[in-house]
């Protein structure tokens, strides 16, 4: 997959059009997907299809290989996530609970409309990891509000603070609603794909979630939870369909490397060499259709 993942960053432009650094975002991102796998053991075998999914879906999604944006955006929610489950049943887990909204602070920055996510968030954080408290609770405001600090005080240097306003501003404009005209293709396959991937994910899991140890069962229940919000998301707000790719497909790929990896009768088997397919075409379609 490694392999493979390099042929297609390098047909999709790696060199002719210099994307060193959405390249090497992606490579930190698949590093923290394996670790995400691994200290929370969320395949009851050693394997690595949560990162090979990972690698195989991003990649299919090539028409977002031009902008760093949502490569940030998602690498800050993997970050996220990894500090986040560490606060499992642990109400004095200060630390893990800051840097876990940190993230989500700073990937706030390139969109702010990420802070939708924040109650859900916190919500979870009491019914799932059982880690909300008092002092969880003000470390995650202190978390999301530390990089800002810095950005006020940049734009106040630079007497442009009326940028700093006009960035908050936008998490109010909740207009236009299901305006998908400007939607490409490309945007809209990749989207419909997703969905159904997450879905067949989605439902796999819930029919034999109770296999799992209960922590890893509030973990994927966090996922299936913060995936629909995505696939929602998208759907009221198709604008953002880009930036918000990246956070589908870290949620997607757990769940359907679990379905993948769990499952082994005929016609789930036939539907992995399904899935693989249309996931490469799509990749192909991606890269050499224009938009």
């Amino acid at each position: 997959m490694s392999v493979y993942t390099v042929l297609i960053w390098l047909l999709g432009g790696l060199i002719e059009h210099e994307l060193y650094l959405q390249f090497g975002v992606f490579a930190v991102s698949t590093y923290l997907m394996v670790e995400l796998n691994n200290s929370n053991a969320l395949l009851s075998m050693y394997s690595r299809m949560v990162s090979c999914s990972f690698m195989a879906l991003i990649t299919m999604a090539a028409f977002i290989f031009n902008t760093i944006e949502p490569w940030v955006v998602q690498l800050c929610f993997i970050m996220m996530y990894l500090s986040l489950f560490r606060s499992y049943q642990d109400k004095h887990a200060q630390g893990f609970v800051f840097y876990a909204f940190l993230c989500l602070g700073l990937g706030s920055i390139m969109f702010v409309q990420i802070l939708f996510f924040v109650p859900f968030l916190w919500i979870m954080m009491a019914s799932n990891l059982m880690a909300f408290s008092a002092r969880n609770f003000w470390a995650s405001v202190f978390g999301l509000i530390a990089p800002y600090w810095f950005l006020g005080g940049y734009y106040l240097i630079i007497n442009r603070f009326y940028l700093f306003i006009q960035h908050f501003t936008a998490i109010a404009q909740f207009q236009p609603l299901f305006q998908y005209d400007n939607l490409q293709a490309h945007a809209i396959v990749t989207f419909a794909f997703l969905l159904i991937v997450s879905l067949t994910g989605i439902i796999h899991y819930l029919r034999n979630s109770y296999q799992s140890k209960i922590r890893t069962r509030m973990i994927y229940e966090i996922f299936v939870v913060m995936d629909i919000l995505s696939f929602v998301f998208v759907i009221l707000q198709p604008q953002h369909a880009n930036m918000l790719f990246g956070i589908i497909i870290v949620n997607t790929s757990a769940l359907i490397a679990h379905y993948i990896s769990q499952t082994h009768t005929k016609i789930t088997n036939i539907s992995f060499y399904v899935l693989a397919a249309v996931t490469l075409l799509l990749t192909i379609y991606n890269i050499w259709i224009p938009s």
